[in-house]
């Protein structure tokens, strides 16, 4: 494959010799970072995906150093979406992972040279796992590298789960269920975490959309910025513009001091607003502008402040189909539904009941003798229809666990719907 003349992001400027390494190892880094800047290289560092995806989209690099191990992204995805978005880097692994096709840099024989150097100041019982070698992925289609044996202190090194209670490949910790639709949930919030794109949340209420924005905020290279929760629903409308965008002393009755607002505690970080469906017209307007420019002003107060905020917000109402009957800005929702995600119904996902309520059994267990739910019990579990989704099944299981009393089995006559009083 022929190599690029130069390397170029895709605003024009260079990229070249500058190399980013993805490693949670520090020790590694440093040698790293020491050997290549003593070939003349410009050295970033990502301690993970995230990170290292955020500071190609910043700034183009030549190449890609890639751990074999990273704790936020999926490696075979992470690959995938770097050589999809970012065609022309070099990228590669450092764990003997190795194709024949990609870009490769005319410089790659540096690269190489100082990742050996690395591995030789590695003890002896790591050397052996860091074996240099360029990994590509063929554009549009993930392919696993083949198995291969690792040493037990490597093992330990690179954090590999054992396969005993471990979630599924491409599953999150966040998200119980390994339904073809809570995997394709999965593989969007991977996508579009490592961005600061605005994510619009849908689902019905109790679905777990406030779990899946907390997903997004640790998966982004914010997670260690503050994470401010909002719901629109909870406030009084007269309290909601001062509580979203804060307030000077004296700005209205009762405002004896000033407050910093939610949107201003979230900076460098991420603002979730729920219920956004439920905020009212005319601050929908201002909320707009501040998602167009980044600036808000206090009630009160005539000074602007530049705030770096990602706003994720979720919604069990039809928003587009509002916007249309002039109950919500079309602009707005424009502006918020970037990357919409719709998080899936309990109904449509019942393979994931059984997996759901041992889940929360395991919780409630924490304070209480574990309980155990009987066949026919899941089986009545299974066949119901969910209207209040998994937070339903989540109380019901906990009155379970109640009127089971000194019983380890939950029975189906321990099974209660709303205030039915029987499981017919």
């Amino acid at each position: 494959m022929n190599s690029p003349q130069s390397f170029t992001g895709e605003n024009g400027a260079s990229a070249s010799r500058t190399v980013i390494v993805a490693s949670t190892d520090v020790a590694l880094r440093a040698r790293l970072r020491a050997n290549l800047m003593n070939l003349r290289w410009q050295v970033r560092e990502a301690s993970g995906g995230a990170e290292a995806v955020a500071l190609l989209d910043e700034a183009p690099a030549e190449a890609l150093m890639l751990d074999s191990w990273l704790p936020d992204l999926d490696i075979v995805e992470l690959v995938c979406h770097i050589r999809s978005s970012h065609p022309a880097i070099d990228l590669l692994r450092i764990d003997g992972t190795s194709e024949n096709e990609g870009v490769r840099s005319p410089r790659r024989n540096e690269l190489l040279h100082a990742l050996r150097e690395a591995q030789d100041a590695l003890p002896a019982t790591d050397t052996a796992v860091w074996a240099a070698a360029a990994l590509s992925i063929p554009r549009g289609s993930v392919q696993h590298s083949s198995v291969r044996v690792f040493p037990a202190s490597a093992q330990d090194r690179i954090r590999m789960p054992s396969s005993e209670g471990r979630p599924a490949e491409g599953t999150l910790p966040e998200l119980v269920g390994q339904s073809e639709a809570m995997l394709e949930l999965t593989r969007l919030i991977r996508m579009v975490a490592p961005r600061s794109t605005s994510v619009l949340i849908e689902g019905e209420t109790g679905t777990g959309k406030e779990i899946v924005a907390r997903a997004l905020h640790r998966l982004s290279v914010r997670s260690q910025k503050p994470f401010v929760v909002l719901n629109c629903a909870a406030i009084p409308e007269a309290l909601l513009e001062a509580e979203l965008f804060g307030h000077t002393r004296g700005a209205f009755t009762g405002a004896v001091a000033s407050r910093t607002g939610r949107i201003e505690a979230a900076h460098g970080g991420t603002l979730f607003l729920d219920e956004i469906g439920e905020m009212p017209l005319a601050l929908q307007a201002k909320m707009l502008r501040f998602l167009e420019c980044g600036e808000l002003q206090r009630v009160g107060d005539n000074e602007t402040l530049r705030v770096d905020v990602r706003v994720v917000a979720a919604t069990h109402q039809p928003l587009e189909q509002r916007a249309t009957e002039k109950t919500f800005r079309l602009d707005l929702y424009h502006r918020l539904a970037v990357f919409p995600i719709e998080v899936p119904a309990l109904r449509e996902r019942r393979e994931d009941v059984e997996m759901l309520a041992e889940h929360f059994l395991e919780q409630m267990g924490k304070e209480s003798p574990r309980k155990r739910l009987s066949e026919e019990g899941l089986a009545r579990l299974q066949m119901y229809s969910w209207p209040g989704n998994v937070r339903e099944l989540m109380h019901v299981l906990e009155r379970g666990v109640i009127l089971a009393q000194e019983r380890q089995e939950i029975r189906v006559a321990d099974l209660r719907f709303g205030r039915v009083t029987s499981a017919a």
